[in-house]
């Protein structure tokens, strides 16, 4: 077979391809409206988790499990904007790692707004301005995102998702790497990328900016005064920058976990987490009583983190993930024994358990 006889095939594919897209386009208008119509949520991740897990059990072909990932997110994505016109709040600007795991977690086909803080993403999405929003929550170099836990103490938000994102950071300037003088960047990068820096650029000024975007912004209006920056490869697209060096973290499995929030928690999966926060009551033993409910439930913890409640000195609120979901029997009778111990507890959310 010749190369016009292979392109012939793949053009007529593509036909076919653009035709079932259309017939699976009509189909999803349809789920929007019967959603609408019985009260339903546009954004079901549950059906979204169960739809990649099936997409790549029937690959038998040569597109990697990555690939026809990609492929899906972009398709669910645009039946998203097809059901309803879905806007969703991030921390910004524009080209921050949350805006790039808002858009791994919702596709380009949405819409995005940029929140100039934590507090204003909650706020957008509590007064429906924006249906979801999208925040960090750890880094597993840096450890947990204090803010987002504080904020969820007052917040009527639950978490419905949340997505795994490799955070692989790059130097990027308009200028050549000798000329630079002074590295702008955002205080969490410098102490991921600390072992490089001291190996490379041990004399130049490290300056702490409010985002990697504003640092690639900077870069490129002082370039003439030896600016460079360190952040992602959106940013240096975004501000027309050259990548002089890639994947300079010191962890090469840097990741940070961001949640999604919205107005109701997901159903089970069979694969799910659960956050809580609760307060425990101020005697002598009260924390390990508390935990004892996940022991004798056999509930495996991943993650505890206790932050100050700013309501009494000295009081604290710990902020727990879990494996299981909250309709899960063991679930359930661990939360009533921990109502017992505890002075509050405040279910966040359950949702998927997967970096999708």
């Amino acid at each position: 077979m010749n190369l016009d006889d292979i392109r012939k095939q793949i053009d007529d594919l593509d036909r076919q391809l653009i035709n079932l897209l259309s017939q699976r386009a009509d189909l999803v208008h349809e789920v929007g409206v019967v959603k609408k119509r019985d009260g339903l949520q546009i954004y079901a991740p549950e059906r979204e988790d169960a739809l990649l897990r099936r997409l790549v059990e029937l690959n038998e072909g040569r597109l990697p499990e990555k690939s026809i990932k990609a492929i899906y997110r972009e398709i669910m994505s645009a039946a998203l904007a097809l059901e309803e016109d879905l806007k969703i709040a991030y921390l910004g600007p524009e080209g921050t790692w949350t805006h790039q795991a808002a858009i791994k977690k919702f596709g380009h086909s949405v819409n995005y707004s940029a929140q100039p803080n934590f507090s204003d993403v909650f706020d957008q999405v509590a007064r429906r301005a924006a249906d979801y929003g999208v925040v960090p929550i750890e880094n597993s170099t840096e450890g947990a995102v204090s803010h987002t836990l504080d904020l969820f103490v007052d917040s009527p938000l639950h978490i419905c998702s949340q997505v795994l994102l490799r955070i692989e950071h790059s130097l990027m300037a308009a200028i050549a790497r000798e000329d630079i003088k002074t590295l702008y960047s955002h205080p969490q990068v410098f102490g991921q990328c600390r072992n490089w820096l001291h190996k490379n650029f041990p004399d130049v000024d490290l300056v702490e900016v409010s985002s990697t975007t504003k640092a690639a912004e900077i870069a490129r209006d002082m370039a003439g005064e030896g600016a460079a920056a360190l952040g992602g490869p959106l940013a240096a697209e975004l501000y027309e920058l050259n990548l002089l060096e890639e994947r300079i973290q010191d962890r090469s499995t840097n990741t940070t976990r961001f949640l999604v929030i919205g107005e109701k928690t997901c159903p089970p999966t069979g694969k799910d987490r659960t956050s809580l926060l609760f307060a425990i009551h101020d005697r002598p033993g009260s924390l390990v009583s508390a935990l004892q409910a996940f022991d004798h439930c056999q509930i495996n913890l991943s993650k505890i983190e206790s932050r100050p409640s700013k309501r009494k000195d000295w009081e604290y609120i710990f902020y727990v993930d879990l494996a299981g979901h909250c309709e899960d029997e063991n679930v359930g009778q661990a939360l009533e024994e921990l109502n017992r111990h505890c002075s509050m507890v405040k279910l966040l959310g359950s949702y998927p358990d997967t970096g999708e």
